[in-house]
């Protein structure tokens, strides 16, 4: 039996280091991971690297924020299920209160339309975009095939658009995964770790509930209902968009643009505004859902609102992640299983590329001055490395002297 001490001693530890965190990991997803080896690997050795490794395939396997699912997954194996829930409130808090006082200060500064700083932010979100879809591209669609299902994606999502269609294009490239993406057996996915296994702090029951309540809240009699906009309404929305993010943290943008932007919730202006600021932040890119939620009908919800859409984006990534640990071990040898993910990573890959189209280039587009700067931005992304809080910094600048 866990002495209490012990028990309030891994807790404050667990609000600490992961507060800490919160507060420098800058750079996005891929950066999160290397922050996290360095911190409990190598300096407080909670893990070794083989079981790190295993957790972080999990992570990147299940659809959701791979870094916030680790930061849930360590917490749980550190202090139970209050430890997760500390962990991942903590490593989210600094960039979800600056989110929302972004979001406070767009929505009181009135019309913006003609804000070159805005239009400066709207490239910045286009450089980070291409970006997104050049290096997924290259991991997730490594030969034809995938990149024939990335293109087939692309074309579907922007001939019909709308969340379902996403669905439907993601389902479909499950489908088209199991039957052209297996692998010769005995071919290992890249990224697992040594075989060492995860065993979480709770039993089998536990995590078949929480893979069973992430199931009925996608149904929509049950996670929505009532009008457009409502409370309901919106979390069934980003209740679906977070349980749909295959292949990286980007993948959140077209799914949110389809639930906020069409329904007149959000202005594109304001959405691509959000998504730019997002970059320069420490912490996880979903915190994005706390600004949209914040601007909603021109900020009349506020702070309360803007939580609440960040708890909906969140909460199919943990309950999966917390459903899915015991039972790792034998999903992840599974070659079907493997070969319809190869197809849903390549699927959101053509979504990520279509979004790239429309909105984020058709509403910033303008003439040759929009696409040199963010040709010039997307450079310093991906030929420089500068920062990406950088880049956003100095898109905003050079918007406000080119556009302003």
């Amino acid at each position: 039996m866990n002495h209490p001490s012990r028990n309030a001693r891994a807790l404050v530890e667990i609000v600490t280091v992961f507060l800490k965190l919160g507060c420098i990991s800058f750079g996005g997803p891929v950066a999160h991971l290397a922050y996290l080896h360095e911190e409990f690997v190598r300096k407080r050795r909670w893990l070794d690297d083989g079981a790190y490794g295993d957790l972080v395939a999990l992570c990147q396997f299940l659809p959701g924020p791979a870094s916030s699912q680790l930061v849930y997954a360590l917490g749980m194996m550190r202090g139970g299920l209050p430890g997760a829930l500390l962990a991942s409130f903590c490593f989210t808090l600094p960039s979800a209160l600056l989110m929302i006082l972004f979001g406070y200060g767009i929505a009181r500064a009135g019309d913006l339309r003609g804000a070159g700083w805005l239009h400066g932010l709207k490239l910045a979100a286009v450089a980070v975009v291409a970006q997104a879809v050049w290096n997924m591209g290259k991991k997730l669609c490594p030969d034809r095939t995938r990149v024939a299902l990335a293109l087939l994606a692309a074309v579907a999502v922007l001939v019909v658009p709308g969340a379902w269609a996403q669905i439907a294009v993601i389902a479909a490239g499950m489908a088209a995964g199991w039957i052209f993406c297996r692998e010769p057996k005995g071919t290992r996915t890249p990224g697992e770790g040594n075989g060492a296994i995860i065993y979480p702090k709770y039993g089998y029951i536990c995590a078949i509930g929480a893979l069973v309540l992430f199931a009925l809240l996608l149904l929509p009699p049950l996670a929505g209902g009532g009008t457009v906009g409502s409370g309901a309404r919106v979390f069934e929305g980003f209740y679906r968009a977070g349980a749909l993010v295959f292949g990286g943290g980007h993948v959140v943008l077209p799914l949110l643009h389809a639930e906020v932007v069409p329904a007149g919730l959000v202005s594109d202006d304001m959405f691509l505004a959000g998504y730019g600021a997002a970059q320069a932040l420490p912490g996880p890119l979903f915190t994005f859902a706390a600004y949209l939620g914040t601007v909603m009908d021109g900020g009349t919800r506020g702070w309360v609102n803007g939580l609440w859409c960040l708890l909906a984006v969140f909460l199919p990534g943990w309950l999966l992640i917390g459903g899915a640990l015991p039972f790792w071990h034998v999903l992840r040898d599974k070659g079907w299983m493997q070969a319809a993910m190869r197809g849903a990573n390549a699927a959101v890959v053509g979504m990520l590329l279509a979004a790239l189209y429309h909105p984020v280039w058709t509403s910033a587009a303008g003439g040759l001055r929009e696409a040199a700067a963010a040709l010039a931005a997307f450079a310093l992304l991906e030929v420089w490395r500068v920062p990406p809080w950088c880049v956003v910094l100095l898109s905003a600048l050079a918007g406000w002297w080119l556009f302003g």
